[in-house]
């Protein structure tokens, strides 16, 4: 079996992110998953687990499978130690790390980091340049709007990090229009969430401009593309078991007033259902909420139904020009989850 038979994306599975998971069960899980040929797996940074110490860790349990920040937040380190950080898990692995990196969102970087969210892409972009300099083996000396290297006034000078010139692939986390156009222009690969193959030009679009006007193309750049999965035979009771978690996303992903994954529904063309969920979890209303949620806002942003439905939206992901497929699968034990797993890269 191989997980490109049919549709040729590759596969990758997300860990961490909530300090709730089972070190030995994940180890056991990402393991079997490397023997079954997933291709990577990206760690979780949000308000739990950080996105470095768990694969720091997989390094050393599994020998071919590629490891990826899913994301590193730029606002929770300095772009010279996120450079440094990189180029060791580039050590410990092998050469089998990417760098994934993304602005959070307000609630995040003011609340958890004390940061201001301000001028997030250009915070970004001057991240991604520092950091390249750090790999090229180049003497630190950078004059941005947010980062100044060394710093002005002191006793700093500009400084080489201390390792050889490294290529490591930088993937971008981004969802608004802008921030996706620098995808395009700017980075290796994408990672994309609220990403629906019936809707690609949401996203899409903006990663094709940004990489025409820097004289690429979309093929230059790796699409993985997040994807819950969920196969049965009682597909109404699938839709309606992931609508909780489609409400959380509208509500709770961001601020009142800075909710990036709503705003990408919004522009699928699920504005008024969006913002509606988005109101009455603010208000409390969870419950509410959930059931707000259309079947389209589950079944058009992921592969649930039968083996016959799911393995057709797979179909429709790739025809829509992704890359790769970030699997979310949702199991009752470990056991269930792998199966699951199984399951799924047969129909990939």
């Amino acid at each position: 079996m191989t997980t490109a038979a049919k549709t040729g994306m590759k596969t990758a599975l997300a860990v961490g992110g909530y300090a709730r998971t089972d070190t030995k069960a994940l180890v056991e899980f990402v393991q079997e998953a490397e023997s079954l040929g997933v291709d990577s797996v990206w760690s979780a940074e949000a308000w739990g687990t950080d996105a470095v110490t768990p694969l720091a860790y997989l390094a050393a349990k599994t020998e071919r499978i590629k490891l990826g920040t899913g994301i590193m937040q730029i606002s929770a380190r300095a772009p010279s130690m996120t450079a440094m950080t990189a180029l060791a898990l580039h050590d410990l692995s092998g050469g089998r790390f990417m760098l994934g990196l993304g602005a959070s969102g307000p609630q995040v970087v003011e609340g958890l980091h004390g940061v201001a969210y301000q001028g997030p892409l250009t915070r970004l972009k001057e991240t991604v340049e520092i950091i390249r300099m750090a790999f090229r083996g180049d003497k630190i000396s950078y004059d941005g709007l947010y980062h100044q290297l060394p710093r002005p006034g002191g006793q700093g000078k500009p400084l080489r990090i201390d390792h050889p010139p490294a290529e490591i692939p930088i993937y971008l986390a981004t969802l608004a229009p802008k921030s996706l156009h620098y995808t395009g222009a700017a980075a290796d690969g994408w990672l994309g969430t609220s990403f629906s193959p019936d809707h690609a030009d949401a996203h899409l679009a903006h990663i094709a401009e940004g990489a025409e006007r820097a004289g690429r193309s979309l093929s230059d750049i790796h699409l993985n593309a997040a994807c819950s999965v969920a196969i049965g035979e009682n597909v109404e009771q699938l839709i309606s078991e992931r609508k909780a978690a489609v409400a959380f996303q509208m509500g709770a992903m961001g601020s009142a007033q800075t909710n990036f994954y709503n705003a990408a529904y919004q522009r699928a063309g699920f504005e008024d259902d969006a913002k509606a969920i988005q109101q009455l979890w603010i208000a409390g209303k969870r419950e509410d909420a959930a059931h707000r949620v259309p079947d389209e806002m589950v079944t058009q942003f992921g592969a649930v139904g039968t083996s016959d439905m799911v393995a057709e939206r797979f179909r429709q992901y790739a025809a829509a020009g992704i890359n790769g497929l970030t699997l979310r699968l949702e199991a009752k034990s470990a056991k269930a989850r792998m199966e699951l797993l199984e399951q799924t890269l047969d129909l990939i």
